[in-house]
């Protein structure tokens, strides 16, 4: 329960107040989105976007802790937070100049080389700009460690969602003890099996090739508290999450997905905006207009929008914009305004908002499977990879399977779902039958189209195509133009998704991007190679583990 301000903190030397189970970001998101990071190469302003602790844009520091993700930070009293790598403050970098110097992009790997002398200039130069912030403290440093976590059960569920605690209880029912790891912070409980809430995981190394414990998953628990499972079967139910949208200014603040905007609209408090445009006309966007309706102006969608979407936003006077071009957003600093196009062609028009809501579409969260080696496939109803799945939830690695929505079932299936992936995990058994097809997204399945026009558009070169460090979509054409073909190639010479995010949010539409210059299936396109961690882990995590397994290292 949030209750009444308690909790006395600072941020930037000034006092402020959070209550208890609400988070940094919820605090300092009362009023608007806030500016709490500049990117890492050209210093752009960055807010954030996800609200669900995978993007870089509420990174702060901490009581001398540097990277610290507010989203998913609850304040204590004396806390001392500040924002980082930027000077002299967020909203006033010097550094950002550079995006202004060189609009079309620092070639760090081909340029600065001229005049020789200036070589160690320019690398202080570049190191300078990639910095995220610095060091921790010593006392911090000593603060983190903590015991270790260490299990053996039969079976490891990762996700504490509807699917997942779905399985959880069927594995209970049948007499084993499941242990739940999720990383909300304060996650529902299930009833017969052990709950490690907090707890991310951030490696499934593919299964030992005998012993009974063949599957070995490291996490950790929030701040830096390593964990260790060793398990036989491993469930994962991570679900999916909302994807990000390539057009001009799409990493300003006050651009969002609908995950952060409904984690920010809690029932207690209003949404941190007040003239929203809705980007999405499907069932996704109904929920936002159910949450955050009355603080809603516009909603713009790539296709077509459902009778749903169009009755919420008939009883509230929003204006509806279906098959339309989202091409920029404007505002400097925060979204102050949104143009758009009718698709197929037309005159241009401008929305004042103060924020974007990203509800176009959801994605499956299928980074560990990428990690454990199991098979995968492109899934075009969705627009992303996903696991090859049977209708028994077993993937191509024996004893990992997959449930929930991330499987491609729908919510109200996902009960049934576990029954089956319960009996599957018990028995042992490997795949058997085909699954059923997800519901395809019409949102996703316009997708390719949707790009082809907007990679007409004057000046789409310098969009932003990797947020995290920071790729310009002409990097990207470049790219493809020299020669490079595929998305594992194109991410070395360019850097795309190499960011701390792991691709998660730019990767999806990158490979439609590729799919369109390159003009082949996004499936020939690949994918990168996803190596551990899934995402940051602190190293205290992992020293303190008293026997940690020998990790492959890859070239």
């Amino acid at each position: 329960m949030v209750g009444e301000p308690d909790r006395q903190f600072s941020f930037r030397g000034r006092p402020r107040s959070a209550r208890k189970g609400e988070t940094l970001l919820s605090v300092l998101s009362r009023d608007r989105i806030p500016l709490l990071h500049r990117s890492i190469q050209y210093h752009r302003p960055q807010g954030p976007l996800c609200g669900i602790g995978h993007c870089t844009g509420c990174l702060v520091r901490v009581n001398g802790r540097p990277n610290v993700r507010a989203c998913r930070y609850e304040p204590t009293s004396g806390d001392s937070v500040t924002t980082e790598n930027a000077w002299p403050s967020p909203s006033w970098d010097l550094l950002g100049a550079i995006g202004l110097l060189m609009p079309g992009g620092v070639d760090s790997l081909h340029g600065l080389r001229r005049p020789a002398v200036a070589t160690r200039l320019y690398q202080r130069l570049v190191r300078r700009l990639a910095g995220t912030g610095e060091p921790p403290t010593d006392a911090v440093s000593r603060a983190l460690s903590a015991p270790a976590v260490e299990r053996s059960p039969e079976v490891v569920v990762i996700g504490a969602g509807e699917a997942g605690r779905s399985v959880a209880a069927a594995l209970a029912a049948r007499g084993i003890t499941p242990v739940v790891v999720e990383r909300g912070l304060h996650p529902p409980t299930t009833d017969g099996a052990e709950l490690l809430g907090a707890t991310t995981a951030v490696f499934l190394p593919p299964p030992a090739e005998t012993g009974e414990r063949r599957f070995t998953l490291l996490a950790f628990r929030e701040p830096a508290q390593g964990v260790r499972i060793d398990a036989r079967s491993v469930v994962v139910a991570t679900g999916g999450y909302d994807a990000s949208l390539l057009f001009g200014g799409n990493d300003r603040p006050g651009v969002l997905t609908a995950d952060a905007a409904l984690a920010l609209a809690a029932p207690s408090r209003p949404p941190p905006f007040h003239e929203a445009v809705v980007v999405g006309g499907g069932r996704r966007a109904a929920e936002v207009l159910s949450s955050c309706g009355d603080a809603v102006t516009a909603v713009v969608a790539p296709g077509e929008i459902r009778p749903e979407v169009v009755r919420a936003a008939s009883d509230r006077g929003i204006l509806l914009y279906p098959r339309s071009l989202l091409l920029r957003a404007g505002g400097r600093k925060h979204v102050r305004s949104v143009r758009l196009r009718a698709r197929g062609g037309g005159s241009e028009t401008t929305i004042a908002c103060d924020a974007i809501v990203l509800a176009h579409r959801r994605v499956p969260h299928a980074q560990l499977f990428f990690q454990s080696g199991a098979a995968m496939e492109w899934r075009p109803g969705v627009g992303a990879y996903a696991p090859t799945v049977s209708a028994n939830g077993a993937t191509s690695v024996p004893g990992l399977f997959a449930s929930g929505s991330v499987a491609g079932i729908s919510p109200s299936e996902f009960a049934h779902h576990a029954e089956t992936v319960a009996d599957a995990v018990v028995r042992g058994v490997g795949p058997t039958g085909s699954a059923p097809s997800p519901t395809p997204d019409v949102a996703a399945t316009e997708l390719v189209g949707y790009y082809r026009e907007l990679l007409r558009v004057p000046g789409h070169g310098r969009w932003v195509a990797c947020p995290c460090v920071d790729v310009l979509v002409a990097e990207v054409e470049r790219a493809v133009r020299s020669g490079y073909r595929g998305i594992e190639v194109v991410k070395r010479y360019t850097s795309l998704g190499s960011g701390i995010c792991q691709g998660r949010y730019c990767l999806p539409d990158a490979l439609l991007l590729l799919s369109i210059l390159e003009d082949r299936p996004p499936a020939e396109v690949g994918y990168i190679t996803q190596r551990p961690p899934v995402v940051p882990i602190p190293l205290a995590a992992l020293a303190s583990l008293p026997n940690p397994p020998a990790l492959e290292v890859h070239p």
